[in-house]
């Protein structure tokens, strides 16, 4: 049996750094016009959120988005908290699974009426 080194273990955990998360906006954002137009089938009563992806912990991307540090403008403007009851179960995970990820989160929260920004 081959022992796994200290090295080999943080190459591991390195790999697998990446997160998805979820913002809640204030409601002002749902009434931007390129929001609502990406959103045709948005249902009152859900909140507006930003899906994003970041090799940072989704507090230290929020804290980053609040500060201005690579901050999309809708989560630095209207960013609440985050909701990490939507995404926590996910994370961590490799780059090209959070990439994916954070589309296929955008979807899934459209289509149950969220009002969606971000998810590239």
């Amino acid at each position: 049996m081959k022992r796994r080194t200290f090295k080999a273990l943080r190459a591991d955990r390195a790999e697998h750094h990446h997160n998805v998360y979820v913002v809640l906006l204030a409601p002002a954002a749902g009434r931007l016009a390129a929001v609502r137009a990406a959103n045709p089938n948005r249902r009152r009563g859900k909140p507006c959120v930003y899906v994003g992806m970041s090799g940072l912990t989704p507090e230290e991307r929020f804290t980053n988005h609040k500060q201005g540090i690579k901050a999309a403008a809708v989560v630095q403007r209207y960013g609440i908290r985050l909701l990490p009851e939507l995404y926590a179960h996910l994370n961590p995970m490799p780059y090209e699974a959070a990439a994916q990820m954070e589309k296929d989160l955008a979807e899934d929260l459209r289509r149950e009426g969220y009002t969606v920004t971000g998810g590239h």
